[in-house]
């Protein structure tokens, strides 16, 4: 981190300390993401912190979300946890045909932090630095209409953008058929300049090839190219991310 880097983040935290909250729980990686997140504007960041230490102690007061609390989004069997990339990031896959629109969505809200938090944990090494990334593959292949749910999308990726910043390192979009071509055009409205950068849409064969040196063979299930088989999210045991 350069000088101006740092003096950016002393900045940061005493904004953050002027608005009531504090960061002693949080080390440098954890605060920079939300510097990058917001152009490193110290004032924006400690705002858009102080936003997401709010927001996690009213809707993850246990610090997690329990495989209790989302039953009925695991049982439809649609994510799966696969092990760490090329370059060392946990990557999960999204099986959208197996999706149904959800009727009881905070419950849907839940399970997407029960998601990010268990992907996020998955790829912490010993103890959490607070900059661990993710890859994710979202396969739209065999989906019909009544898998279709764009608020879905949006509220995942709005999660990802306002509560985990710079959490993504990469989203692959697989077999994308025709008729999603307008709902990903509307999900795209509300996406960031930066996550839109991070997401490809896989959409021929030397883009597929580039996809699997990418992930690796040895965490893509067979039918994407790789070796390895589906392991679903909720039969990973992990230990439960630590504020």
């Amino acid at each position: 981190m350069d000088s101006n880097q740092q003096l950016k983040l002393t900045q940061m935290k005493n904004f953050i300390q002027k608005l009531g909250s504090s960061t002693e729980k949080y080390g440098d990686p954890t605060l920079e993401r939300f510097l990058i997140a917001r152009s490193m504007d110290p004032n924006k960041a400690a705002k858009m912190f102080v936003s997401w230490q709010k927001w996690r102690a009213s809707f993850v007061p246990l610090g997690f979300i329990p495989d209790s609390q989302v039953t009925e989004q695991l049982d439809h069997r649609k994510v799966f946890l696969q092990g760490f990339s090329k370059d060392g990031y946990p990557v999960a896959i999204v099986k959208a045909c197996n999706h149904y629109p959800a009727k009881d969505q905070p419950q849907f809200k839940k399970f997407v932090v029960h998601l990010l938090d268990k992907i996020i944990a998955s790829g912490v090494k010993g103890t959490e630095i607070g900059n661990e990334k993710m890859v994710a593959i979202l396969d739209l292949d065999q989906i019909g209409y009544k898998n279709v749910e764009a608020r879905a999308l949006i509220t995942g990726f709005q999660f990802l953008q306002a509560y985990y910043p710079e959490r993504l390192k990469k989203c692959y979009i697989l077999s994308m058929p025709w008729f999603f071509v307008s709902v990903w055009k509307m999900v795209s409205r509300f996406l960031e300049k930066a996550t839109l950068e991070k997401i490809v849409i896989v959409t021929n064969e030397e883009e597929k090839k580039q996809f699997i040196r990418e992930v690796g063979e040895d965490v893509l299930p067979e039918e994407y190219g790789g070796r390895a088989n589906f392991v679903l999210i909720q039969d990973v045991v992990l230990p439960p991310l630590e504020d």
